[in-house]
């Protein structure tokens, strides 16, 4: 069962997620629904309602994770799985660091998420280059520590996940941005 997006609004007042969140979702969403858009006319099948769902609900597990000091990727795929979101559930646990990635597949919806959340800082969208420096500064001590490695890694998969996904799009990464300004989360 996938939920709408209503029924995603309402799992984020559940969990309370906060209002900087919730704002950053939204945003992964729309780049998310172009992406996933683009490559369904590209002949690529994607859902776009398990898209925008799990972009919306990618981090669900953000608030409590923060009380809690927990993985909010794994949290959030345990409440996907306590509210019968088992396809959503999988977008979520990967959407920090993909597990399951072979550049040779075809695209799919965990991808699509993984790349959009990547590209949006706070609520807006930025180059890789920029969130990375974003996430460096502020989820490490110094740029030189192993966490540091490990995240410019996620980045450096990241551009391998952007080269997949816009080889099949009429559009380009830096195009995005612009995009996303009349994009809606409807229809």
């Amino acid at each position: 069962m996938l939920p709408s997006v209503k029924e995603c609004f309402n799992l984020m007042e559940k969990y309370r997620m906060l209002t900087n969140i919730k704002e950053h979702s939204i945003v992964v969403a729309k780049v998310a629904k172009i992406i996933a858009r683009g490559l369904n006319n590209a002949g690529i099948k994607i859902s776009l309602q398990k898209v925008i769902a799990g972009a919306l609900l990618h981090d669900i597990g953000k608030t409590p994770s923060l009380q809690s000091g927990g993985d909010h990727s794994k949290i959030g795929a345990n409440i996907c799985l306590e509210n019968g979101f088992k396809e959503i559930a999988e977008i979520v646990r990967e959407h920090v660091r993909l597990v399951h990635f072979d550049v040779n597949d075809p695209p799919d919806e965990r991808e699509v998420v993984f790349y959009a959340d990547k590209r949006v800082n706070h609520n807006k969208v930025v180059p890789l280059e920029e969130r990375l420096a974003y996430v460096i500064k502020r989820y490490t001590k110094s740029p030189h520590e192993p966490l540091a490695r490990a995240i410019k890694d996620n980045f450096v998969l990241c551009k391998t996940v952007e080269k997949k996904l816009f080889k099949f799009l009429p559009f380009s990464p830096h195009d995005l941005s612009n995009l996303v300004k009349d994009e809606t989360l409807y229809s």
